[in-house]
């Protein structure tokens, strides 16, 4: 530690942070097994042990329908979003022209900079059934405009669009990090061989990244019971509730606008208890038949 001082120094920020903001405030969750009253705060708040979990496992259907629509569009978001910035990296890998490469990948990660809020601004305005680009080429072709922010068929493949739109290029960094300590010799050795641009990346650029894809995965995992907050918050409206609504939305009614505390952090005590399932089952299964694990 003497010897690496400077280093420990610079990782002292972060640790004061995450100890104030992360750890200290985790004598809170013990609200989810209490009647949490403002008036008598966290300490004197009575104790009502599992009431709050049984609550929501037994005696809310709403929490289920949430939790349902988090697992879909979660699931739909992994299979799409987890392949794509391989891909996409994979391409950016080939291209050769190197101005070229720099202004297609800052093009394609600067959506990750812009907050949702303006994004939902920007794709109400796009998909807009009168005025939206979207709704003119469809009317242009003979089809009838669809109202995608407002029709539950719709909703989630907006969802699911928005979000490689603007997670895309950011996940593409780590992978081309990761391609470029690939050893060239292995192309070159793969060429004499007589394999083409696809096989080499079939039997070489790809296990190469292996470690990477495999870890990036099993973090991934954790999203399906997870949601993102804002994206869904600025975009959906109570006409798609049925299938917009998720677990972060459904709390912060719960928790903010009905002020119901103790049934809220029992819901996302519940929530993050089965994402550290998921994500431990995954490691073990992943560990099971590779090399490659978080622990």
């Amino acid at each position: 530690m003497k010897r690496y001082a400077p280093m420990y120094i610079m990782l002292l920020g972060a640790f004061v942070y995450y100890v104030l903001f992360h750890y200290l405030p985790i004598y809170g969750i013990s609200i989810a097994f209490k009647d949490f009253r403002i008036v008598d705060g966290i300490l004197k708040s009575p104790w009502v042990g599992l009431k709050n979990f049984r609550e929501v496992m037994f005696e809310t259907p709403m929490f289920w329908s949430a939790f349902r629509n988090t697992v879909i569009i979660s699931t739909l978001k992994l299979a799409v979003n987890f392949p794509a910035p391989i891909v996409l990296a994979l391409l950016l890998n080939e291209i050769k022209n190197l101005r070229f490469k720099k202004v297609t990948q800052t093009i394609s990660y600067l959506p990750h900079f812009i907050s949702w809020v303006v994004l939902a601004g920007l794709f109400r305005s796009i998909f807009s059934p009168s005025s939206g680009i979207v709704n003119i080429l469809i009317k242009m072709i003979g089809g009838d405009p669809v109202f995608f922010f407002g029709s539950n068929q719709w909703f989630r493949a907006v969802l699911v669009f928005t979000s490689t739109y603007k997670g895309i290029g950011w996940s593409t960094i780590i992978y081309l990090a990761a391609l470029s300590n690939v050893n060239i010799e292995l192309y070159e050795a793969a060429a004499i061989d007589g394999a083409g641009r696809l096989r080499q990346t079939w039997m070489v650029t790809l296990p190469a990244i292996s470690n990477i894809i495999v870890l990036q995965f099993i973090l991934s995992v954790r999203g399906i019971v997870g949601d993102d907050f804002q994206q869904i918050f600025n975009m959906y409206t109570p006409v798609v509730y049925s299938t917009g609504d998720v677990i972060s939305t459904y709390n912060y009614r719960l928790g903010l606008e009905s002020m119901r505390y103790s049934f809220s952090s029992a819901v996302g005590l519940f929530q993050n208890v089965i994402a550290l399932a998921l994500v431990t089952m995954t490691n073990w299964v992943v560990k099971n038949f590779s090399e490659y694990g978080l622990w």
